[in-house]
């Protein structure tokens, strides 16, 4: 365990928090935590989950401005549920970028573990860009991407960031059910989605 895995730690677990909360201070806090993972995970050999970071970062960015102004005429985001067409293209994508990830990293790096690494980079990509759209369903993609991490760090000998994404995978629960209230609530005020 190093000064880096414990402050991106903290980081982490307060922008999850934060997020479930549909706080908008979730986004320049998972910026700090993103920049300390890409430290950390490029030195632990985990290239695909550094480079994730790197896209997270922009996503975040994204995500901040999106929800002050990604709403109808440039209001805040509202929790609302995904097209199945929007959802059906992620995780398209998605597949295909860890596909693609995952041959070039066994077959031109020392990743430790490419193809599992790439596959949860590319569904975390799916579940992050979910998010920056407030759309609900980017709650379970979560759930499954975090479950995974968990033994994926436990075998890098990871075992706080491990425990973090046990976290995360609470977290991602408890935000699944408040966005879904959240939507619900909207809902019934404002039955008419611009």
């Amino acid at each position: 365990m190093t000064p880096i895995e414990v402050a991106a730690f903290i980081t982490g677990v307060a922008s999850v928090w934060l997020a479930a909360r549909q706080s908008i201070w979730n986004w320049p806090v998972g910026i700090v935590n993103v920049a300390l993972y890409a430290l950390l995970f490029w030195q632990v050999r985990l290239y695909a989950d550094a480079g994730l970071q790197v896209v997270y970062l922009v996503l975040a960015a994204y995500g901040w401005w999106a929800w002050l102004y990604g709403g109808a005429q440039h209001t805040r985001l509202r929790v609302r549920r995904v097209p199945p067409l929007v959802l059906a293209g992620a995780f398209v994508l998605g597949a295909a970028f860890a596909s693609t990830l995952g041959f070039t990293l066994a077959r031109h790096t020392d990743a430790a573990v490419p193809l599992l690494d790439s596959a949860l980079t590319g569904f975390s990509l799916v579940a992050q860009f979910l998010m920056t759209r407030k759309f609900l369903e980017c709650w379970p993609v979560w759930v499954a991407v975090d479950i995974a991490y968990v033994g994926l760090f436990i075998s890098r000998e990871l075992y706080l960031t491990s425990l973090m994404y046990a976290l995360f995978t609470a977290l991602a629960m408890y935000a699944w059910r408040e966005w879904y209230l959240s939507w619900r609530v909207d809902l019934v005020q404002r039955p008419v989605e611009a």
